[in-house]
This record gives C-alpha cells, structure tokens and sequence, in this order.
C-alpha cells in the first residue's frame, strides 16, 4: 500500500521535472529536495534531540555532507555536532583499550569503517527507496501519474539504471514489460537528441559553421554530464560510463 508521506513528493518531482529549463531526472529531484531537507533538519531542532546526536556521532557524516553543512550559514549548530562527534570518536579509536595493539590493525579497520557511513546519506536512502517503491504503486493504479510519466524529458543513466532493476523486482513480469517498454522510449528519444545536440556543438568550433545559429547546442555538454551521472552528487552509485 502508497504512504501519502512518500506520493505527494513523487507526484511533484514528476510534475515539475519537465517544467525546469533545462529538464531534470524527476528522480534527481526527489533526491535533491531530500538531501536540503536533511541538511536544513540536522543544522535545525534535530540537532538538539538525544537520540539524533546518538545517530550522529555513531554514523558520522560522508565528506560531501560535511562540506556542505559547513557551507550553510549555521556555524554554532554544526560546530557542535563536531563537537559531540569528536569526542565520540577519540573515545571509540584512541581511548579503547579494546582497539589497541602495537601494529594499529584494529584502529585502521575501525578508520575505515568512517568512509561507511553517513547520517545523512542513511535517511535519505531510506525516504528515497520508499519513494520509488511509491512510484511503481502510482505508476500501475493511477492513469494521471502515468501519462506523467509518459511525458518525463529522460531519466539520468543512474536512475535508470535504478528503475529498470526495481521494476522488474516490484512489478509482475506483464506490468514490468509495459513499464520498460515506456521507460525505454522516453529514454532512448533523449539520448539521441543529446547526442545530436553534442554533434552541433562540435560543429559550431569549425569556421564553417560560424554563421549558423546554436539552436538547443549551447548548453548540451553540462546536459551531459547530468545525464551520464545524475544531476547529485550521489555517493550510493558508482556509476561509470
């Protein structure tokens, strides 16, 4: 069953992802307006919540999420989930006698479990997963999402990636060989489109074409770049092309 706490967002990414000049991923969307809510809880009143700073100085936060944090005009609070999160850290790695031998394997093993973990990053997987699994429930039970998206610009290589392997886990195999065949259309429309795009802008470096117009060409290499790896910084996939 839907959790309205998860459509309505997925409803409104895919509303709007179409409407953005130029287009984005209706999944990048989801996820960047997760990612601002993190940042703007955690550096707001969850700051001050015990259970929260548990979770903070056990998990910590990925190096993307601390400079961003650091970026926002919020020094006080974030200065003090360092504070909290240092203490627990020199208690975990330098003050455990359990950690200790002559050689340093049980901190490097404790060190690397650091680059593992991130508070932000665990909420944000948790709220998006539901999310999508919302979105396979709208996508089979309402007719209006549907045509939504139908009428998606292109989803980032990552994300589809990402649909293609949860729709055939979620959807039963006639559902799936419909959503694919939808999926792939929207896709394969605006790969060819871009790749066009990138040729034109090519041909505008050559004096021959000096005198022809840009058309959709100008910004067609950072369109790229979001296509091919998503429009975040998204530290769960390790996508290459």
């Amino acid at each position: 069953m839907a959790e309205t706490i998860y459509t309505i967002p997925v409803n409104e990414s895919f509303s709007a992802a179409p409407e953005h000049n130029p287009a984005e991923c209706p999944f990048c969307l989801m996820k960047k307006a997760l990612n601002n809510n993190e940042i703007e809880r955690i550096l707001g009143a969850a700051m001050m919540e015990p259970d929260v700073r548990i979770e903070t100085n056990k998990l910590g936060f990925c190096k993307n999420h601390l400079n961003e944090m650091a970026s926002k005009d919020k020094k006080l609070p974030f200065a003090l989930i360092l504070e909290s999160h240092l203490a627990e850290k020199k208690k975990e790695i330098f003050d455990s006698s359990k950690l200790f031998d002559s050689q340093g394997n049980k901190q490097e093993k404790k060190l690397s479990s650091l680059r593992e973990s991130c508070y932000v990053c665990t909420r944000i997987e948790y709220s998006f997963s539901k999310m999508v699994s919302n979105m396979f429930w709208l996508w089979e039970t309402d007719d209006e999402f549907k045509v939504k998206f139908q009428n998606q610009k292109y989803f980032c290589l990552p994300h589809y990636e990402m649909i293609i392997k949860s729709g055939r886990e979620q959807l039963n195999k006639k559902s799936f060989s419909e959503f694919y065949k939808q999926a792939e259309t929207i896709e394969k429309k605006y790969i060819e489109e871009l790749g066009n795009d990138v040729s034109w802008f090519c041909k505008k470096f050559d004096y021959r074409y000096d005198s022809e117009p840009w058309y959709n060409a100008k910004d067609s290499v950072s369109r790229s770049v979001t296509f091919l790896s998503g429009g975040i910084n998204d530290k769960s996939k390790d996508f290459k092309i």
